[in-house]
């Protein structure tokens, strides 16, 4: 943005204009940038001077990708200045000029960018007045028609009459990328329909074409939708096929690399052969090198000395037999070369037949996958069906849900101070139980501390005994030594005897203590159930609710919606009326010095009499359109009253159930006791 505003002020300064700091004041606050890459100036008023300096910074600019002046009151020099900056931009891709009432200077101009600009995608171009001037519209159309980036373009509400159809469509048979187009509220009547119809017979690319509010008979309107499903169902098979290409070269080219693999291999094992074949030929040239110099030798021998002739055919016998040798090593090297050679060629035919082999093979696996893809297609399909279904019973739901949430809400209130009740009821006899239980352990520990006085009574009596015992053993150890052992033993299984039944008093009240744990558990988890049942309740009060809020929210934003729609109707009605009646008063001043101009004036007041009836009939469908709504309101209305019968006759059997539970529940056992 700082790069953005540094270049303005540049080129306002070179540009000479006095106001420039005010008018970047201006821009700046006014301006809303999403990101890096979006210039909006919606509703901003521009000058022409703002647009020679914007359209100067557009040429080389390489940061927006889209540009917003709607309801910018752009006059004819501004937006020709706008449209010539942008025929050299490259990164523009989306331009809005909705409202800015443009006419032929500017259809001219957007022609001259469509032929030019290679980068456009989106334009829109509603409530402007481009139908009106057949030369410029003509010009655009020759522009739409060469070229080769828009997909997308709005021509709503611009007074397209048969006529500027017939021109349109004369672009559309030559235009091969456009892909949207709407033309609603032009009035193109049957002669343009049919147009619009031959020009569909031709294009192939056009697959959206919005052609509401034009006067143009049903049975064109059905067939021009024909022809666009024929465009979609052509693209989608177009795309079907690309993608079955894609696949299929890429295996192509998998089989190809695979046989250039073996085909290297093979290559490398045959070099390798080879240089196994010129080493062991190289062996034995060495070797018979070594034997020449060795008969040479032998044969210098001979000459030097004839005495030893015997000794030399003696070593010439034994040369000869290393001849003879090497001679048979030499035929065996070239039978094993030649069935070498042999096993490679057979190694080879093999390889080759097994790679057609597999090339059968992967051709079968194709078709098998290609007739699985058929078949998983047809399953998509029903799948998709089955979504379908099931989404609409979603739907139906989700309207019941709605329904109900009201009736809830209702009901909420009443639930809840029942709900508090028994709340307040399972607490008392929560309390009740806790009372119960404190004094049972009290009672137990009372008598357990009893038991063990009297146990300790009993060690201490027995202690004495044993003490007594002790000084009488002392006093008649020697004669008493049996009667000690027989004392022993009685003691033992006294004291045995104390502990069984300490510990089958222990193990008792041990009993106790768990079955009143256990009774307090279970009354606990009743308790928790309960409040989970609630908390869930609660939950699907709370959904419900917010499921409502939004559905209201819906119809505040339609009726908002519908509102503004019919604020900028009316706007738009006064202002061409006050256009209109401005050059009336123009008319009718220069009648007066010019009576030539009296058949103008008339067909103005022609255009007059068919605008006003063509907005007359704009206010007719909305009325009608609101009317409709108001309708289905209503019954919406009688709906939402009819199931918040039902769901209080729901509620009521949910209250009895309640009482009937909370009646059976072993809360309502314990309240008759407190």
């Amino acid at each position: 943005m700082e790069d953005f505003r540094r270049s303005y002020l540049r080129l306002c300064k070179e540009g000479g204009v006095d106001t420039q700091e005010s008018v970047l004041a201006q821009l700046h606050d006014t301006r809303t940038v999403t990101g890096s890459s979006r210039l909006d100036l919606r509703g901003q008023s521009i000058t022409v001077d703002t647009c020679s300096v914007l359209a100067r910074v557009l040429q080389n600019d390489t940061v927006f990708t889209e540009i917003i002046l709607s309801d910018c009151m752009l006059s004819e020099e501004g937006v020709k200045m706008l449209l010539n900056g942008l025929c050299s931009n490259t990164t523009v891709k989306v331009l809005d000029l909705k409202g800015n009432n443009m006419r032929g200077t500017g259809a001219e101009a957007l022609g001259q960018l469509l032929v030019r600009n290679k980068v456009l995608r989106r334009l829109v171009l509603e409530w402007n007045a481009l139908g009106m001037w057949e030369e410029g519209f003509a010009v655009f159309c020759e522009g739409l028609a060469s070229s080769t980036s828009l997909t997308q373009l709005d021509l709503r509400n611009n007074q397209i009459n048969h006529q500027g159809a017939a021109e349109l469509c004369v672009a559309l048979k030559r235009n091969s990328n456009l892909q949207e187009l709407d033309l609603r509220w032009n009035n193109m009547g049957l002669l343009g329909g049919r147009s619009l119809l031959e020009a569909m017979q031709q294009n192939r690319t056009l697959t959206k074409l919005e052609l509401a509010g034009n006067n143009i008979p049903s049975d064109t309107l059905r067939a021009i939708e024909q022809s666009m499903n024929h465009n979609v169902d052509r693209q989608s098979t177009l795309q079907e096929s690309k993608s079955r290409t894609q696949v299929l070269s890429k295996e192509i080219q998998l089989l190809k690399d695979e046989k250039s693999r073996q085909y290297l291999s093979l290559m490398e094992t045959i070099d390798r052969q080879k240089g196994e074949m010129g080493r062991s030929s190289r062996n034995s040239s060495i070797r018979l090198g070594q034997l020449q110099e060795a008969l040479n030798e032998q044969k210098s021998s001979v000459n030097s000395l004839t005495a030893k002739l015997q000794m030399t055919e003696a070593a010439l016998a034994l040369s000869e037999q290393k001849n003879h040798d090497l001679a048979d090593l030499l035929t065996r090297v070239k039978m094993e070369k030649n069935e070498l050679r042999e096993r490679q060629s057979r190694e080879i035919k093999k390889e080759h037949e097994e790679n057609a082999v597999r090339e059968a093979k992967h051709l079968k696996e194709v078709n098998s996958l290609s007739e699985k893809n058929l078949q998983l297609r047809s399953k998509l399909e029903e799948t998709e069906r089955r979504c379908k279904t099931q989404q609409d019973q979603i739907f139906e739901l989700k309207q019941e849900l709605t329904n109900t949430t009201a009736e809830l809400k209702l009901r909420l209130a009443q639930t809840e101070e029942r709900l508090e009740m028994e709340k307040r009821r399972a607490k008392q006899a929560l309390e009740d139980m806790d009372g119960l239980r404190q004094k049972e352990v009290d009672h137990l520990t009372r008598h357990q501390e009893d038991s063990e006085r009297a146990l300790q009574e009993r060690i201490l009596k027995l202690e004495g005994q044993r003490i007594q015992l002790e000084e009488e053993l002392s006093r008649v150890k020697a004669s008493l030594v049996t009667e000690r052992a027989q004392a022993e033993e009685e003691l033992g299984k006294v004291r045995s005897q104390v502990r069984l039944e300490e510990q089958q008093h222990l193990t008792s009240l041990e009993e106790k203590l768990r079955a009143v744990r256990q009774s307090r558990d279970e009354s606990q988890n009743h308790c928790t159930q309960q409040k989970q049942t609630i908390a869930e309740l609660h939950a699907k009060v709370s959904q419900q609710s917010i499921e409502t809020d939004s559905l209201r929210r819906r119809i505040d934003e339609l009726q908002q919606d519908l509102a503004g729609k019919e604020q900028e109707k009316v706007s738009e009605v006064t202002r061409v009326r006050v256009e209109l009646q401005e050059q009336i008063g123009h008319l009718q001043a220069e009648r007066t010095a010019q009576g030539g101009l009296k058949e103008k004036i008339a067909a103005l007041e022609r255009e007059i009499k068919a605008l006003s009836v063509a907005h007359r009939e704009a206010l007719l469908d909305k009325e009608s359109e609101m009317s409709s709504l108001l309708e289905r309101l209503r019954i919406r209305e009688g709906e939402i009253q009819r199931i918040r019968e039902d769901e209080a006759q729901r509620a009521s059997f949910l209250q009895n159930a309640i009482l009937t539970y909370v009646q059976g529940s072993p809360l309502a056992h314990f309240s008759p006791k407190k």
